[in-house]
Formats: structure tokens, sequence, C-alpha cells
């Protein structure tokens, strides 16, 4: 395992290759000099403003260039980098503050009023100092137009890898969000897996898709920096344009793309994808949530060229712990895709309510051991003793909440959440087997299902939201219905329909439940078979 930290991997390419292209975005490139010596003057203006190893450095802006500047300097500060969301609300944003104890606050973009309200609601040991990357505001404490006057070296700063190199914060089932930390060492360990696996190289070009607040943007990011790659930073207008999203992997010339399997879903029903499209796409990477067996082999049909890989893992054990790369197009789009075998490293454990491993083919909780498993949420003891927990063997193992099965040849199927196995009129039901046979339904642009309760004898009510592909637009509930039930058994037909222009997403770009849930529960659901 590599005891390199991030920025040290990141700097002995630039030092190798100053010249190379290592970002870009828009019509903006950063070299790897560049990008080096800027974020080194960063670190050593944070470090003369005050900043100690192991302070907390919050982030708040919009992608760009200046974000990863922002990323490196920090770590090369000794500091630990807090990535949030430009476009929360400023009480979330002052309560990350809170929580994390932030020393200093990086900001670009239109936050500045939102800023000054957060830094108003926190309740922090002391106000963090501002540092704006772009334009000065009255408030702020430094700017980037000082980098000029910093030294161009890195300072000299003792960390190790086992050193929390950034904090996660997610949202809690309480409404709290949740710090996950996540230690130089918990990267570096899928970064020293990933990077040989897949075969990343100098002239790789890798999209860098999700939010930075999120782990799978540190793989996009460090993977690409760390192999001497580009990596090309998508911009965010175009999630929701898939024609232009297209065009951005074709005049990119990517060649290897990573996403939420939302995405995935958006640009096949849409037909973007051409046959034989993007000629330079080597990998299509997904990950955090099911992709459809029918979008998958839409691609596959298209994009025979590239290889397509299902990642799985939750922030907590480190971007992935299982990997599972197709040996080709499915033959039954009906057949679930496994979530595969452990990266190295990695050991995952299906177990019983009392954590004992259960046999293959039979469904338990999934949990996780190895070296990408986080130390644990941020000064949050209780959360973490019940999160973290010793495994059958004494090891320490990460409960997921996840269920699974194990085949006789060793790979590891999602069965859906614990959360979403219900009971409805004295039948056990799995949500995820009827999103398996929704997503058959090939004029449906997106789909899913959810759970309410029920005041009657049915215990719980199956619920559908769903969105017709454009050229569909007519189609009617009734007739989703009696697609679903050439499919399913009576018990399993949703009692509740909710038809949607586009369903919700959340911050990650995953199909929002909780809100759909809500919209159930709320009166614009429709009850029963409504046409």
């Amino acid at each position: 395992m590599s005891s390199r930290l991030l920025h040290e991997g990141f700097s002995a390419r630039a030092q190798a290759r100053p010249e190379a292209t290592a970002l870009a975005f828009k019509d903006e490139t950063l070299s790897y000099g560049v990008l080096e010596s800027a974020s080194n003057r960063l670190a050593q203006l944070l470090v003369a403003a005050g900043c100690r190893p192991g302070d907390r450095v919050a982030l708040l802006m919009p992608k760009s260039p200046a974000a990863i500047i922002a990323m490196l300097g920090a770590l090369k500060a000794g500091a630990i980098y807090v990535p949030m969301d430009p476009d929360s609300p400023a009480v979330r944003l002052g309560r990350v503050l809170e929580l994390a104890d932030c020393r200093c606050v990086l900001a670009a973009g239109p936050v500045g009023s939102r800023l000054q309200e957060a830094l108003a609601l926190a309740n922090c040991a002391q106000r963090p100092l501002v540092g704006w990357m772009d334009e000065l505001p009255a408030f702020a404490d430094f700017t980037l137009r000082d980098l000029a006057a910093q030294p161009s070296g890195a300072p000299a700063l003792a960390r190790a890898a086992g050193d929390a190199a950034l904090i996660l914060f997610t949202s809690g089932s309480t409404g709290q969000p949740k710090g996950v930390t996540l230690t130089h060492a918990n990267v570096a360990a899928f970064l020293d897996w990933a990077i040989a696996y897949f075969g990343i190289r100098e002239d790789d070009r890798v999209s860098q898709h999700a939010p930075l607040r999120f782990d799978i943007s540190t793989f996009d990011i460090y993977g690409a920096l760390w192999s001497g790659a580009e990596v090309h930073l998508v911009p965010p207008e175009l999630n929701l344009l898939p024609h232009k999203l297209a065009q951005f992997i074709r005049e990119s010339r990517l060649t290897q793309w990573f996403s939420v399997p939302a995405v995935l879903n958006l640009l096949a029903k849409f037909e973007v994808v051409a046959q034989g499209d993007f000629p330079d796409l080597r990998r299509v990477l997904f990950a955090g949530e099911v992709l459809p067996t029918p979008t998958l082999a839409h691609w596959m049909r298209r994009l025979p060229h590239a290889r397509f890989t299902n990642l799985y893992g939750p922030t907590e054990t480190t971007i992935s712990s299982s990997y599972y790369t197709l040996p080709g197009c499915p033959a039954d789009e009906r057949a679930p895709i496994p979530i595969g075998r452990a990266c190295a490293g990695e050991e995952l454990l299906v177990l019983d309510d009392k954590l004992q491993p259960v046999a293959a083919g039979e469904t338990g909780e999934l949990c996780i051991a190895g070296a990408g498993l986080s130390p644990g949420y941020w000064r949050d003891a209780r959360r973490t003793g019940e999160a973290f927990v010793p495994g059958p063997g004494g090891e320490r193992i990460y409960r997921t909440g996840d269920l699974a099965r194990r085949d006789a040849q060793g790979l590891v199927y999602f069965q859906g959440r614990a959360d979403t196995q219900i009971k409805s009129r004295g039948y056990r039901i799995e949500l995820g087997e009827i999103e398996a046979a929704l997503h058959s339904v090939r004029w449906l642009r997106e789909s899913a299902v959810v759970a309410v309760r029920s005041e009657g004898f049915e215990g719980w009510l199956i619920c559908c939201a769903y969105a017709c592909a454009q050229q569909d637009g007519a189609l009617s509930t009734e007739s989703l219905r009696r697609s679903l039930a050439a499919l399913l058994p009576g018990y399993m037909l949703p009692a509740r329909w909710l038809r949607c222009e586009a369903l919700p997403k959340n911050e990650s770009g995953k199909i929002d439940r909780v809100a759909l849930r809500a919209a159930f529960q709320g009166a614009e659901a429709r009850v029963g078979q409504a046409a």
C-alpha cells in the first residue's frame, strides 16, 4: 500500500512533466507545473494566515480549477479540507462550519451573502478566516491576489498517511449532517488498486462529473493526477442537457467516464449515443445506485470498444469496495448485474442479524472490512460506534445497511436496502424487484418505487413515480400498470402512482426517494389505478 500523501502523488507527476495539461474546464486549462506552483503558494498563504496541521479548511465554491488548487493547497498546508455545497442554504452551511470547527473558508463565485449568513449562524470556537479565490468581498481576510508574494515551494510539514485528508458531510437520518473522515491512506489504497486495474496512463483524459463534495470525485481527481493524465471538469449546467453532455464527451475525447447511473440512463433514454460513438472512450464506470440492465445493454451495444465496470461502496469505505467488469453485453436484460468482488485490500462479508456469515445464495447484510474503512464520523463517537463494529473474526467492519447475497462463484449481488424490504398484505416484498421490472418497460425514461405507511390492513402501500420518454408522453398510468402486471404478481403492483416530468434528484444526482415519499404522502399523489 502506498504511504504517499495525496498531494505528494500529484507533485511527483508535476515535477516529472510540468508542461503537461493537468486540468481542463470550459476554455481554461492548467498545466501540472502551474497547478503545482499555485497550490504551493496557497499552502504558504494558509500557513502564514495561521492554519496549522490538522486544521479544517472549508471549500465553498463552484467546480473549477480554483477548487482543485484549493484542495491541493489545503493538503499541502497540512490541513483537512471540507468541500461544501455552494447551493446549500446558509443554515446548513453554518452547521457544517460549526461541526467541523473550520479554521478557514476558501470561497469563490456568487456565495458571498450566503457565506456571511452562514458565518453569523455558526457557533464556532473562533470565527473562521475567509480567503477569496476570485473577487474580494469586504469581509474577506485574504485573497489569491496575495499569492504572488508567497514562496513557490510547498511548506515543510510533517504529515502521515494515517492522518485525515478530507471530511465529507452527508445527510444524517436525524437531519443532522454527519462528517465522514477519510485519511490519505484510505484514498491511496483505492488509487493504488484502481490505477493498476484500469491501466490509467499519461495519455488518459478523465471525466470529473460528480460534485466535489462526493467521494467518487476524489478518484477522478487524484487517480488522474497520480497518473499524469488530464482531468476534464464537467460543467454542472450540462447535467440536464443530454445532447450537450454527449457532445462534451465527444469533443473532450474522453478516455474514461465515471458517473452515477442516473446520468447514463438519461443519455440512453434520449438516444444521444450513436453506434460506435465516443471512439476514444476506453472505460465507462458507474457507481452509487443500481444501473438498469436494459440501460447497460443499450450502452454496451453502441460502444463495443469500451469496457464497462460496476463499482460499489458507501462513502464510509472510501470511493468503492467492490467491482465487476462486464465480460460482454448482457443477454438477459432482466438479469441483475453483480457488484462483484472486493477490491484489493477490501473484504465483503454477507452477515446475518448476529453478524455471522450466511451461506452462499442466502441474503444478509453487506458489511465491509479493509483498507478503505473510514476512522469514523468526525467528532461523533456514538454514530461511529453504531456503524463501525467488530466483525465475526474480531476485525473492524462497517455495517452498510444494504442487503446482499453471494453466488456459488463468489460474486456478490446487491439485493436492496434493509429498509426497502417491506411486508404488504402479508407478503414480504423487495422494492428493488419491482424497480427491476419497471426498467424493462421501454417507454419509461425513469422510475422509482417507494413505500409509505398505511392505516389499512396492507401495512405498507407500494408507490411508483415515473417519467415517460419524450416521444411517449401521452401514455397513461393504466398502460404502465398493464405492462407491469405482465411481469409481476398482483400483490407486488403499486397502489399509488405519480407521473412526473422528471423524477426529483438529490445533491448527488441520485433519485431523491425522501422527496418521493413526501410527495406520495401529500395531496399530489394519485390514489389507485388513475389513468
